[in-house]
């Protein structure tokens, strides 16, 4: 348990900081996941679309330092080459 000020204060920081993170990852995952359900329906489109809008999602969560930039590129790469194989 926190005793001092000072880490009181870090330990709500923390939980604020924490909140913020949580609600971007889940923000990112649901961008994932319509890129993965418009995969499996098999419509090009949309997975594309839906493609083009998670890049700039994955990149986000990378500069506010929610996941690790070589994560979003694999992830990222992974998705454009199911979405390039839909035929």
């Amino acid at each position: 348990m926190a005793n001092s000020p000072q880490s009181k204060k870090r330990a709500r920081q923390n939980e604020r900081r924490f909140q913020i993170n949580k609600a971007r990852r889940s923000r990112i995952r649901t961008f994932l996941r319509k890129v993965e359900e418009a995969i499996e329906s098999g419509d090009k489109d949309a997975a594309a679309t839906a493609l083009r809008q998670v890049q700039p999602e994955l990149m986000r969560g990378v500069t506010k330092g929610v996941m690790h930039k070589k994560t979003a590129s694999r992830k990222m790469s992974r998705l454009s080459s199911r979405v390039k194989a839909i035929g």
